[in-house]
C-alpha cells in the first residue's frame, strides 16, 4: 500500500527586518520558537519580545511577589541568549488575562511603538491540536494580537494611543502563530537549536519545579524533539513550524 504523503511547509516570508514577539507567559517563546529567533537576529533582524504578564502565578512553591521577579530576570536573561534585548511586560494579571479591549489596546500600542513587519505568537485555539486543552491565557493573548495587528493601523480604534505619541501603524503583513496544530510554514532550526536549549535553560527555576528530570536533559530532549518532527514537513531538516496569517 502507498504512504500517505506528508504536506510540506513552506519556508517563512524573509523580506522583514523587524519583529515583535506577543505571549502570555516568560518562557512561551522558549517552547520551541526560540531556534527561529536565534536565526532571525543572526541575520541582522530586529526581534523584541512583548509579554501580557510576569508569570507569577506559575510555580506552585513560589509567592506571586517573589515569583514575578524571578521569573523576568529569567526571561531577560533567556532573550539575551537568543539575541533579543528589549523585553517588555505588560503587567495583566498571570492565570486570569482577559481577551477584550483592554489587553488589545496594550498590544496595538506596543505594535504601534516598535513598528513590525511580523508579529509572532502563541497558539489562540482552544487545544494544541486533538484533546489537549490549552491554557486561558494563551488563547486571550494570542487572539488579541491576531485583533491588535489592525487595531494598531486604525486611529480610530484607540484613539488615545495617538494622543500618547504612538501613531497608527499598518505595516504589519503578517501574524506567525506558534504552536499551531495546522501549521502553514518553518524555519530551519539548525542553527538556532543549540541556542534555543540553552535559551530555555534559562527558566531554571520554572523547570525544577516542573519536572524531576536533569534540566538539560528535559530542554533538549524536548526541543530536539519537536525540532526532528516539524522537520519531517520541511526537507527533513531540524525546523519551527508556524501557522502565518498574511494582512
Amino acid at each position: 500500500m502507498t504512504e500517505p504523503t506528508i504536506s510540506q511547509l513552506r519556508p517563512m516570508p524573509d523580506d522583514w527586518q523587524r519583529a515583535l514577539a506577543v505571549v502570555a507567559h516568560p518562557d512561551d517563546l522558549e517552547y520551541g520558537c526560540a531556534a527561529a529567533i536565534a536565526a532571525w537576529t543572526d541575520a541582522g533582524r530586529e526581534v523584541s519580545y512583548v509579554l501580557a504578564t510576569r508569570g507569577e502565578a506559575g510555580i506552585d512553591t513560589l509567592d506571586p511577589a517573589r515569583c514575578g521577579p524571578l521569573r523576568e530576570r529569567e526571561q531577560r536573561a533567556s532573550a539575551a541568549v537568543v539575541g533579543v534585548s528589549e523585553v517588555a511586560f505588560l503587567d495583566h494579571a498571570d492565570g486570569v488575562i482577559e481577551y477584550g479591549p483592554a489587553l488589545r489596546r496594550d498590544i496595538a500600542a506596543a505594535i504601534r511603538r516598535h513598528r513590525p513587519e511580523l508579529v509572532i505568537t502563541l497558539n489562540h485555539r482552544d487545544t494544541w491540536g486533538g484533546t489537549a486543552w490549552n491554557t486561558p491565557d494563551h488563547v486571550a493573548v494570542g487572539r488579541a494580537t491576531l485583533d491588535a495587528a489592525g487595531d494598531a493601523g486604525n486611529r480610530w480604534i484607540f484613539p488615545e494611543l495617538t494622543g500618547q505619541g504612538l501613531q497608527p501603524w499598518d505595516g504589519v503583513r503578517w501574524v506567525a502563530v506558534a504552536g499551531s496544530a495546522s501549521p502553514t510554514h518553518a524555519v530551519d532550526a539548525t542553527a538556532g537549536l543549540e541556542r534555543a536549549v540553552r535559551s530555555l535553560l534559562e527558566h531554571r527555576t520554572y523547570i525544577e519545579a516542573l519536572t524531576d528530570e536533569d534540566p538539560e536533559t528535559y530542554a533538549r530532549t524536548l526541543l530536539t524533539g519537536f525540532a526532528e518532527e516539524t522537520g519531517k514537513r520541511f526537507g527533513n531538516r531540524p525546523a519551527v513550524a508556524f501557522e502565518v496569517f498574511p494582512r
